[in-house]
């Protein structure tokens, strides 16, 4: 039974992912937004809407030490799977699709990722040190780490928009017979699509931690390990789709995007709601991540282009991660 509710939550999930990453490109076209916003912001906090419930429903209503833990655990996660496993993914998709005519590297607006990766960086590494200072202290990080985010939306939405709308689209799933979609159609197919993600992943995590409690799994490595490859997946899924099509500023952008966004507001919750206390593992997870992030960054300032093969070192962040956490 497992199983079956694991596969067809997926399947629920990859649907919402199709109709999300079409409907977010007539948006973009619509409302003639930049790459940025539609990649880094509309998609990125779209698909994070699944992983942002898990700590805010653990942290405020949950009982017990092991709720915070999971909630703390499920922030931290996020930006680790993001910038590990996402981005690994992405490195191996353009691999992949051997008609890319260069498939060794993608094609991305290099403005819009350095700007994610140099809000990501400083940001999410103060929200890490935050859980040395005292709760005053912590206060005044999340109100800085709120008002980064604030900062970010206005620069990325206020960039000049370039020739990136230019792109050929399928037609609007929710108005196949129109050269130009209503607005609302459009609209209600995001719509549509979010809740799709957000219910496919909300069951998905429900059947892992099911089989992982079965197998005995402590909650902050359920939270950590577990649960963001879950609630990751529309992400992962929307960059796929996007690097197939050959739209690799969305694609990278739906995932830097949210690292911006998953080390910035969310971080800001759990500092000011919970205790914010990370052990070795949060740590971990937090450095790696930071670590990931380091090595895109610097790969694409230093050959000025983004090499799918650098990305697939990001993955061999995780195993590390993995092999502390079978250690023990």
């Amino acid at each position: 039974m497992t199983v079956l509710l694991l596969f067809g939550s997926l399947l629920f999930i990859l649907g919402g992912a199709v109709l999300f990453t079409n409907g977010v490109e007539w948006l973009g076209k619509k409302f003639n937004l930049n790459e940025g916003t539609v990649g880094s912001v509309l998609a990125a906090v779209g698909t994070a809407l699944p992983e942002t419930m898990i700590p805010i429903i653990a942290i405020l209503f949950g009982t017990g030490a092991d709720a915070h833990a999971i909630g703390v655990g499920a922030i931290l996660g996020a930006p680790f799977m993001l910038s590990t496993i996402a981005m690994f993914l992405a490195g191996l998709s353009a691999l992949a699709f051997k008609r890319r005519e260069n498939r060794l590297e993608l094609a991305v607006n290099g403005e819009v990722f350095k700007r994610d990766l140099t809000f990501f960086l400083p940001f999410y590494a103060l929200a890490l040190l935050a859980s040395f200072l005292p709760y005053a202290g912590k206060v005044i990080v999340a109100l800085v780490l709120v008002g980064a985010y604030a900062y970010y939306l206005k620069i990325t939405i206020t960039a000049p928009a370039g020739e990136e709308n230019c792109h050929e689209l399928d037609r609007c799933y929710f108005a196949p017979r129109h050269d130009d979609p209503p607005t609302l159609a459009i609209i209600a197919q995001v719509l549509v699509a979010l809740t799709m993600i957000v219910l496919g992943a909300d069951e998905f995590v429900k059947g892992i931690e099911t089989a992982a409690k079965a197998a005995g799994i402590p909650p902050l490595v359920l939270s950590l390990v577990i649960a963001p490859i879950a609630t990751e997946l529309p992400e992962k899924f929307n960059s796929i789709i996007w690097i197939r099509d050959q739209k690799d500023t969305y694609a990278l952008g739906n995932i830097t995007g949210a690292m911006v966004f998953q080390s910035t507001l969310i971080p800001a919750f759990g500092i000011v709601f919970s205790d914010w206390h990370l052990d070795f593992y949060a740590g971990l997870s937090g450095i790696l991540a930071l670590t990931a992030g380091l090595l895109a960054y610097l790969g694409y300032r230093w050959q000025k282009k983004l090499s799918a093969r650098l990305l697939l070192i990001n993955g061999l962040l995780y195993l590390v991660f993995i092999y502390f956490v079978v250690r023990g």
